[in-house]
């Protein structure tokens, strides 16, 4: 019951939660992080989270082990595919030092070049889902996500056969013994504990792993709640830029008050399928619309640091940042 509540709270189904106590109070290292997703452990309190992009190897991720965002998108949809830089990546997170939530590493989410269009496709490429979890990363975005049994696919990928709960529809999961190990020390846990607690949120309320889908195109438009509703998705968007190409209108995607009406359309039913799914919506924030996308639902923001810290303190967030 207290996860369903946390779900409905990030969704809007139930009021944002507010935390009492002082800022200052949140700021001044007395906060212990409850667990190792940091993204998980704000939207299980209701909170709003924000992400920036991330790219490169170890250099690039020492800079960014103190980043103003909640969790870094690593691109490897048309970046390059490389999973030794995302490694690196990591390992340059890690020795950076802990987050000012006291969190070991920002939570990274990568997107990948496998794509949700049809059962086999994932079926014949969920390898590669295995391989960029491997590296240690918190979560992976599935672009087009078309298709059911293909997303149904992708999370059985992210998944230990012995994982539970215990899904019978979905099937049985899909990584093997040996993935845990690079992982499990950049989590800084045992290669034990990384088994248990590497699985998708909400379906395992203790999982870290954090899966979003992106309902970016006609197609994909078509099947959202089909997509969204599949267990251990956590968040989904709509993603205007291929949504404006599916739809041939590749110049109207503007704000979000000037959005083609075709194009707002498509968005407010990938908003719906998401409420309806009780997963979070990802959606753009400015500072000059945050506190309105919030109350409209957006619980994943992009945007940039003025955005997110806007938006922080309108929900009274008590970790720090």
């Amino acid at each position: 019951m207290k996860t369903q509540a946390a779900i409905a709270a990030v969704l809007g189904f139930a009021a944002l939660t507010i935390y009492t106590g002082s800022k200052l109070g949140a700021q001044d290292g007395s906060y212990k992080p409850k667990r190792i997703n940091r993204a998980i452990e704000l939207l299980d309190q209701g909170q709003p989270i924000y992400y920036t992009g991330g790219h490169g190897g170890y250099q690039e991720g020492l800079k960014m082990s103190k980043t103003w965002a909640d969790y870094i998108n690593y691109e490897m949809e048309h970046g390059a595919l490389d999973f030794t830089a995302l490694r690196e990546f990591m390992r340059g997170l890690n020795d950076g030092g802990t987050t000012k939530s006291g969190h070991r590493t920002p939570a990274v989410i990568a997107t990948l070049p496998v794509l949700g269009v049809n059962e086999a496709h994932m079926n014949a490429n969920f390898w590669v889902v295995q391989q960029a979890l491997a590296t240690g990363i918190h979560g992976i975005l599935l672009c087009h996500a078309r298709d059911r049994k293909a997303v149904e696919l992708f999370v059985r990928a992210c998944r230990y056969p012995n994982a539970k709960p215990v899904v019978p529809n979905l099937g049985e999961g899909l990584l093997g013994n040996g993935s845990q190990g690079y992982a499990s020390r950049m989590w800084g846990i045992t290669a034990a504990e990384y088994t248990k607690k590497a699985d998708p949120w909400p379906l395992n309320p203790n999982g870290e792993f954090l899966l979003g889908l992106k309902i970016e195109d006609k197609y994909a438009l078509a099947n959202a709640y089909e997509v969204a509703s599949v267990p251990g998705i956590g968040f989904a968007e709509w993603g205007p830029g291929d949504m404006g190409i599916s739809l041939n209108l590749p110049d109207g995607h503007g704000a979000n008050d000037t959005l083609h009406p075709e194009m707002a359309t498509a968005r407010k039913r990938v908003l719906e399928a998401t409420k309806k799914a009780k997963i979070a919506f990802l959606n753009t924030v400015r500072p000059n619309d945050v506190e309105k996308m919030i109350d409209e639902g957006v619980r994943v923001g992009s945007g940039g640091q003025e955005a997110a810290e806007k938006g922080r303190r309108y929900t009274k967030r008590q970790m720090p940042w």
